[in-house]
């Protein structure tokens, strides 16, 4: 009962933390940004260049991390609360490396270059194409292990053939595009690539409304959520199709980005008393604060060739899970 206050707390704490990294996106970067001249001009409408990197490359860049990042959050909260794993991450359905082959295939054929809004229409398409292939190889009524057999399956056929675009790449500069996008990037878009990402998004945030209670009743056991009124076959899809919608998204827009929805619920689990449902909404919040912070840590990071946010999200999340999987042995020993 002591920690309830603290509990109460959180989503309030992580609210503030997501908006003062939020301002910090706008006014951070290779050289900084007088912020408030910048939204004078942007409000006044003039041709200063300031208000034109606010509106043009700031804004729609802290947005899109904002809402990929709440996506990769909220979404690994949600596979790991049905699958009742804190190792399941946003990607175990096919969703993620779907949308990322879907997208390098465009890449591949240049369609983008003359249609740009093709890459992510093609990317949500390829991860809804990955769910719908695992629910056919799995079935309606597939257990828990049958779908995860299912979604590695895909994952691995979505990379394989990604390994063969590279391998076929005509020409180095195309290998180098290719390459470059799967690491997970958000410089260069802009609010076109927001408003096309932010539908499916949407759409996959609002599936979610509801299941909390049904995650919370499913950690009994599936027999035991069943004689509650829980059907566990159509919470699953529920939240597949959710997790495909919302991840496809957020991968057609910025890429591969990797250890978030990993990361993030299992850093704030023991903040929510270990219930899925209430950890749905802190790891969208923490979600989103982690790849605005990866994305300030990339602009101020001095390298001679900039630094990809996918690939600072894996240099910072894989040895700090590491050391959390250590230290969860220990526990169990």
């Amino acid at each position: 009962m002591s920690n309830a206050p603290a509990n109460r707390r959180l989503p309030v704490i992580l609210c503030v933390v997501v908006a003062l990294l939020f301002i910090a996106s706008l006014a951070i970067g290779r050289e900084p940004l007088p912020l408030f001249a910048a939204l004078g001009s942007w409000l006044r409408g003039d041709d200063a260049v300031h208000g034109i990197i606010l509106s043009q490359i700031r804004i729609p860049r802290a947005l899109i991390a904002l809402f990929a990042g709440a996506s990769l959050g909220l979404c690994g909260a949600a596979m790991q609360g049905l699958l009742r794993n804190p190792l399941a991450s946003p990607g175990l359905v096919g969703s993620a490396s779907g949308a990322a082959f879907f997208a390098v295939f465009v890449l591949y054929f240049g369609v983008s270059n003359t249609m740009p809004w093709v890459l992510p229409i093609a990317a949500m398409c390829g991860a809804m194409l990955a769910t719908i292939i695992v629910y056919l190889m799995a079935g309606r009524d597939a257990s828990i292990t049958t779908l995860i057999l299912a979604g590695v399956a895909v994952n691995a056929l979505a990379t394989a053939g990604m390994s063969l675009l590279l391998n076929l790449a005509p020409s180095p500069f195309a290998v180098r595009e290719l390459v470059l996008w799967t690491l997970g990037d958000i410089t260069d878009r802009s609010m076109a690539d927001f408003w096309l990402m932010i539908p499916t998004t949407i759409a996959g945030w609002l599936l979610l409304v509801g299941v909390g209670g049904q995650l919370d009743t499913l950690t009994l056991g599936e027999r035991t959520a069943e004689s509650m009124g829980v059907n566990p076959q159509r919470l699953r899809w529920r939240v597949f199709i959710a997790v495909s919608l919302a991840v496809g998204a957020a991968v057609a827009t910025v890429g591969m980005i990797g250890f978030v929805g990993l990361v993030v619920p299992h850093l704030l689990r023991p903040y929510v008393g270990y219930q899925p449902g209430r950890l749905l909404m802190v790891s969208a919040l923490g979600g989103a604060a982690m790849l605005l912070a990866a994305d300030i840590g990339v602009r101020i990071i001095p390298t001679d060739t900039p630094l990809k946010v996918g690939v600072l999200t894996a240099l910072v999340g894989a040895p700090f899970f590491l050391r959390l999987i250590v230290q969860s042995r220990r526990e169990y020993v």
